[in-house]
């Protein structure tokens, strides 16, 4: 099945997000990460619209997204989904997220849970929720201090964005070969230039905040929402132990032979733990 990939804006939630739609019935919101847009789909979305009404934005200040100066913390970024299912007329959907698109897909379970049927999270932490102590023993990944120090990374990274992209794509996948050259050259095309860089670091630059929310979030309540983990490499079953505590109806799976970027390393494996749950 072949579609249409190309971007379309909606306003949602005060900003304008670059999205593609295709397909017809229930809904699913497909949530990338850093340093992606939503082409990190392209390989397993023919298949979800076959049977699905498939949502994929660029998230706040991304992609074709219109860059934002403010509102990278996970409360603003869960608005920005509701207010897009709001623009769809789309009263509740299936939700699958990925890295840093894991926490806002989190928090909008949480705090809008009517707004969502099933709940998909791959490769990604919560915060500082008890659970993670593996991955973290050696600290915090280096690149997370580099992205936070305000105007750092961007300074030091304008013209050399593609290679540094490269790092992190490579790693992303379970034999180092990267990704496909369509999709990598989109990637490196919506964080090329200081300003776009600023946006896509300014969600390490508002870990704090969301950490405080994240907790929040889970001091206010359980996760009802039934929700399935997928771990692969380098997060593994962290995320299932995080949400282990907190949530009443939840699922984990962990794929061998599987980078980070789950869709694009492993899209059979992502279909056949996906297409079942969400039913």
């Amino acid at each position: 099945m072949t579609v249409d990939t190309d971007p379309h804006r909606v306003e949602a939630n005060g900003t304008e997000l670059a999205v593609v739609t295709v397909g017809e019935g229930p809904a699913v919101l497909l949530m990338h990460g850093w340093p992606h847009t939503h082409d990190l789909w392209n390989l397993v979305l023919p298949q979800l619209a076959r049977t699905r009404r498939v949502i994929a934005p660029d998230l706040r200040g991304l992609g074709g997204s219109r860059r934002e100066t403010a509102g990278y913390n996970l409360h603003t970024l869960a608005d920005d989904m509701a207010g897009l299912l709001d623009a769809f007329a789309v009263d509740r959907a299936d939700v699958v997220a990925i890295d840093a698109g894991a926490p806002p897909a989190f928090v909008l379970a949480m705090r809008a849970p009517r707004r969502v049927r099933r709940l998909v999270l791959m490769e990604s932490l919560l915060g500082t929720l008890p659970g993670a102590e593996s991955f973290l023993r050696g600290g915090p990944p280096w690149w997370f201090g580099f992205h936070q120090v305000p105007g750092l990374a961007e300074t030091v990274l304008v013209g050399r964005e593609g290679e540094y992209l490269d790092w992190f794509l490579r790693a992303g996948t379970h034999d180092a070969t990267g990704v496909p050259g369509p999709v990598r050259d989109a990637f490196a095309a919506a964080y090329t230039g200081a300003e776009a860089l600023r946006c896509g670091f300014e969600d390490y630059r508002a870990m704090p905040v969301n950490a405080r929310q994240i907790a929040g979030a889970v001091a206010a309540g359980r996760l009802g929402v039934p929700t399935m983990t997928i771990g692969a490499r380098p997060i593994g079953d962290e995320l299932f132990r995080q949400l282990e505590p907190v949530a009443d109806r939840l699922s984990g799976h962990l794929i061998d032979d599987c980078g980070h970027l789950v869709p694009l390393d492993a899209p059979g494996e992502f279909l056949r733990l996906v297409q079942p749950y969400l039913g």
